[in-house]
């Protein structure tokens, strides 16, 4: 005996044989009227009587004898649709029959209420636009439905309205972002995917060949060093919606493949930064949800400026038990951990800065619950970063912490060509005893450095994590159309 899905689309292959057996085609390149289309939404603001043409998919059927009523949706929202067999000739409405949730129709005809005022279009003709094979699942939920919904995301978005709605937000988020950077002087750039060497960032990169060179490439981890090479290049203000690609695990709040807004800004300094994140993500709140007030897992959150701004040493002081100041070395910090008996995996990790990472996603990020500043990290810890001049031991930077997340990292970008070299070949010799994540010398961006590049600060945002945080959506596949997905099980 079929199953009840195959025999569902048997049932629905059958009629669109019918349906081409009479001459109709299932999938028409057009249908004139439709250059007259209006969207759902527009009809609410016609007069009653008015003459229409709407299109979409068919979501309800309901017959009452010689009339029929449905559902048609496009993007805008749905409208009620009405035949009734004394208006359409007797072999048009008898085709009806012939239909099913989830085609797509085109429809003509003239708004009128019903008697519980639901504004409805009376059809005076249509036509099948598409025809569809597969029925819509009738309902959604539980652990295995979700999984369902992030590999069929067009199913998803046809059943529910608010995932949609999801991404609209989305879609606004880098908009706005695009208007303020553009309305602040930012020019937009594109820098190469496919990259000879991956830098930017401490992570594993994705690994391809390229047959015609005979060179192995990399996907690119980050953008940085290719738009400050750009600064170095005679731009003073620079930004790049990204796609960036890092060969780690899947979870809630990771995707091997995410989104990222980076600017970089020459003559500015991490504080101006500062001052711009509060007025541009103030913006950007207000414009797209109107409030800078946010909702997350429970958690209210008032992204308001200004926004506290707490040194690195003083969190992590407060979370560990660990004075950075006195424990300042590899060797000192490895016997305070275990003085207080620490239970910390470290497999992977090594050196000073790595270690003091370590500790902090594991007991110190997850307690910053309000918008927050963290400022003048150990030095160690961001290798492109640069010094502060008064206290050589910490960088110039800020990570902006919500909810446990980091939503935003800057800091004054390193030009001392000596200084990054020689940083990055630390970060090499750590990698020698075992360090997992490092960043690796690219002589190249030495050499643009060896041109000299102004002071500049540098700034970036990841897309996915702010765009769930601001929609209260617990993982980031809820935010992301089409995740990273393991292989579908027959």
């Amino acid at each position: 005996m079929p199953e009840p899905l195959e025999e569902l689309k048997r049932v629905r292959l059958s009629k669109l044989n019918y349906l081409r057996e009479k001459g109709i085609n299932p999938y028409p390149d057009k249908w004139e009227p439709l250059k007259n289309r209006i969207k759902n939404s527009a009809c609410r603001k016609l007069k009653l009587k008015s003459s229409v043409t709407v299109a979409g998919r068919l979501m309800s059927w309901r017959e009452h004898g010689k009339i029929i009523f449905g559902n048609l949706r496009d993007d805008t929202g749905d409208i009620q649709i009405c035949f009734k067999r004394d208006i359409l000739p007797e072999d048009k409405f008898g085709l009806l029959e012939f239909f099913d949730l989830g085609d797509f129709l085109g429809i003509q005809g003239e708004l009128f209420k019903t008697k519980t005022g639901e504004l409805t279009v009376l059809v005076k003709d249509f036509k099948l636009l598409s025809k569809s094979l597969r029925p819509l699942p009738s309902e959604w939920y539980g652990l295995e439905d979700k999984e369902i919904r992030y590999r069929q995301r067009y199913v998803d978005l046809i059943l529910n309205p608010k995932v949609k709605e999801v991404f609209l937000t989305r879609s606004r988020v880098v908009s706005e972002m695009r208007h303020i950077l553009d309305t602040n002087g930012f020019i937009e750039v594109e820098t190469p995917i496919l990259q000879p060497v991956y830098g930017g960032a401490a992570a594993k990169p994705f690994i391809t060949h390229h047959r015609a060179l005979d060179i192995d490439l990399y996907l690119r981890i980050s953008n940085e060093l290719y738009l400050k090479r750009l600064i170095v290049g005679g731009f003073e203000k620079v930004y790049e919606v990204s796609k960036d690609f890092r060969n780690e695990g899947i979870d809630r709040q990771h995707n091997p493949e995410f989104t990222q807004i980076e600017f970089y800004w020459a003559y500015a300094d991490y504080e101006r930064l500062m001052e711009f994140s509060e007025q541009a993500i103030a913006q950007v709140l207000n414009k797209v949800i109107g409030s800078t007030e946010v909702t997350y897992q429970n958690k209210e959150l008032n992204f308001t400026p200004p926004w506290p701004r707490i040194s690195f040493y003083e969190i992590f002081k407060k979370y560990t038990a660990i004075d950075l100041e006195k424990a300042n070395t590899e060797e000192k910090l490895l016997d305070k951990i275990r003085e207080k008996k620490i239970n910390l995996d470290l497999a992977g990790v090594a050196g000073f800065g790595p270690l003091v990472d370590k500790l902090y996603k594991e007991f110190c990020r997850s307690n910053i619950i309000q918008p927050t500043f963290l400022i003048d990290y150990p030095q160690e810890t961001m290798p492109l970063a640069k010094r502060k001049e008064n206290e050589p031991r910490k960088i110039a930077c800020f990570q902006l912490v919500s909810a446990g997340h980091e939503l935003i990292k800057a800091y004054n970008e390193l030009n001392d060509p000596l200084d990054q070299k020689a940083r990055w070949q630390i970060m090499e010799e750590l990698a020698k005893r075992g360090l997992e994540e490092h960043e690796v010398v690219d002589k190249d961006y030495i050499r643009a450095l060896e041109y000299a590049m102004p002071p500049t600060a540098g700034w970036g945002m990841g897309i996915d994590r702010f765009v769930a945080l601001i929609t209260n959506r617990p993982s980031l596949k809820e935010v992301i159309l089409f995740p990273t997905m393991k292989p579908e099980q027959a």
